[in-house]
């Protein structure tokens, strides 16, 4: 029986996730599979992936295949570096402290890059933000002094039609009092 290390979809149109399952290879994507080691979210910034350790090494120990997708998950985790590594200690290349040291090392390493990029994101983000919220209130502070001008233009229009009807007025009582005279 030829198994693989594959993904089956779940989820909803443009929304997938995806489950990690051990599968024969003749078996329906999304149908039967052998068990279930782990589960990949791609919507997420960075994926979400959470992923049996163990569980995907002994199943590559005993000869399971992983899909190209599947195998790009794994050295992402570091799963294939553990078998590699573990290669070496069956051939007496290393002891198993130095493989274990070395799989630890690159395990830090991959978690401060993770870290690296999720702080680089909501620096982004804090930054994006900061500039909206600046360009707002150059909006806001450019719509207040254009009402505050045509606020002072409908005063001085305002003043200037109350000086004109005050002339008038002044105008129209010498007017009648002229006469009189």
């Amino acid at each position: 029986m030829a198994v693989k290390i594959r993904l089956q979809r779940h989820g909803k149109k443009n929304f997938a996730f995806f489950h990690i399952v051990v599968a024969d290879s003749r078996a329906p994507r999304d149908g039967r599979f052998i068990e279930q080691i782990g589960s990949y979210n791609p919507n997420t910034n960075p994926a979400t992936i959470v992923l049996n350790f163990e569980r995907a090494l002994a199943w590559l120990n005993v000869g399971a295949q992983p899909t190209l997708t599947a195998k790009r998950i794994l050295s992402y985790e570091g799963v294939l570096l553990a078998k590699h590594l573990e290669g070496g200690v069956k051939k007496g290349a290393l002891t198993q402290e130095q493989a274990d040291a070395k799989l630890a090392a690159w395990k830090s390493e991959k978690a401060a890059k993770i870290n690296a990029k999720k702080e680089g994101l909501s620096k982004d983000a804090a930054a994006a933000y900061k500039s909206a919220v600046e360009a707002e209130a150059k909006v806001n502070q450019e719509r207040a002094e254009a009402i505050a001008k045509r606020k002072a233009e409908a005063a001085e229009a305002a003043r200037a039609a109350a000086e004109a009807a005050a002339a008038e007025a002044a105008a129209a009582t010498e007017t009648e009092e002229t006469p009189a005279e």
